[in-house]
């Protein structure tokens, strides 16, 4: 893959991504889009190749649909702040920045729990008031992580093990 179209093939996925979960989007006229969108950006300047990509590589370590949903939801956004200082005038611009409106608002739940991991991060855990909170939770986190299994394991429905004589 060429350093050209990491931003397409980004962007497709995430989009992809969620057309397999319920939505309906014109992948092909969303490709002549970002095609043109390409060139607005002239994205074939040699600058792109530089650092590698910076959305791919992310996306290979969320695996389970739920992260999934968490990690796209957070490039949906971040694509949507990136087209806030884009010229909408033009057709494609509008068309596939209204198409990314309606994922990330089809697939909010996603945004949420990126946002509560990011609250999460921020905490300032040298404030005297903050550690005394996080100590009187300390119980019932540790009870939630022994709870949580750490390698997702299949329910098998009662039927396999029902007698199929």
């Amino acid at each position: 893959m060429t350093c050209q179209t990491y931003s397409f093939f980004v962007l497709s996925a995430v989009m992809i991504y969620f057309v397999h979960f319920g939505n309906s989007l014109n992948l092909a006229q969303l490709q002549n889009d970002i095609d043109q969108l390409k060139a607005d950006f002239n994205s074939s300047h040699s600058d792109v190749a530089d650092g590698g990509p910076i959305f791919i590589e992310k996306l290979s370590d969320w695996t389970e649909r739920n992260e999934k949903r968490i990690i796209l939801s957070q490039i949906v956004s971040r694509y949507l702040e990136m087209f806030e200082n884009t010229d909408k005038s033009k057709a494609h611009v509008r068309h596939i920045s209204e198409e990314l409106y309606t994922l990330k608002n089809s697939h909010s739940d996603g945004s949420k729990k990126a946002k509560d991991l990011m609250d999460i991060a921020k905490l300032q855990m040298t404030d005297l008031k903050i550690q005394r909170k996080a100590v009187n939770e300390l119980f019932s986190v540790l009870q939630k992580l022994v709870e949580t299994p750490t390698s997702p394991k299949r329910k098998r429905s009662q039927s396999q093990w029902r007698c199929r004589c």
